[in-house]
């Protein structure tokens, strides 16, 4: 048995539900073998951050209007996870895409959540809930949300994990997110777990077999 834990750092954008599911299941302990190092926003009136900060965890706000161009925000960001020796990156509804600066520092240690069955409705422009208009209006039967590994093409790295939710004919794009957030909910966490046990037993991840939940 090991002492040691792999710190998470946190990168939101909005209300931070992903980032909330988390912080529960490490408190709970649920996600054993893990814990929140630092919660980072490029908005200072995030929920999200608020919340963390509520809860007493290390934060910060990273503007990227303070900085001349991306990579240097994301230097920014680099030098505050490096200062809480974060051991794996998680991004829990963060609306700006990574630069190289990022994913050279953590290769195949970015992990992203996806409101759709990736590849489907995936890729630069498909955020929130503009993805479930798309699915509503291709009659799609089924949807969902998938957990993969960031790499620079957008929402094209290695699969994590997966749910699938049925798509209703009566639903909504508002219904049909609610629906695939709670499943996000269960999901996250639990590919998370996993990852935190490889990393702690030395083994690679970016070939893990994916967590499919129904």
């Amino acid at each position: 048995m090991t002492d040691r834990t792999i710190s998470l750092g946190i990168l939101l954008s909005g209300r931070g539900s992903n980032f909330r599911a988390i912080h529960e299941a490490v408190e709970t302990g649920r996600l054993a073998g893990a814990e929140i190092a630092v919660v980072i926003s490029n908005r200072p009136s995030a929920p999200g951050i608020l919340f963390a900060e509520e809860q007493g965890l290390e934060t910060a706000v990273i503007q990227p209007k303070s900085f001349p161009h991306r990579e240097a925000c994301d230097q920014a960001i680099l030098d505050m996870l490096k200062d809480h020796r974060v051991d794996l990156l998680v991004l829990a509804g963060y609306n700006r895409i990574l630069t190289p600066v990022l994913l050279k520092a953590f290769p195949e240690r970015i992990l992203n959540i996806h409101p759709s069955l990736l590849p489907a409705y995936g890729g630069k422009g498909m955020v929130g809930l503009k993805v479930h208009e798309a699915v509503v209006a291709a009659g799609e039967k089924a949807s969902g949300c998938t957990v993969h590994l960031v790499t620079e093409d957008v929402d094209a790295g290695p699969i994590l994990g997966r749910c699938e939710v049925p798509v209703d004919s009566e639903d909504t794009p508002e219904s049909l997110a609610e629906k695939v957030l709670a499943q996000e909910h269960r999901l996250y966490p639990q590919v998370i777990g996993k990852i935190v046990r490889q990393m702690l037993a030395g083994e690679a991840i970016g070939n893990t077999e994916a967590i499919m939940l129904s």
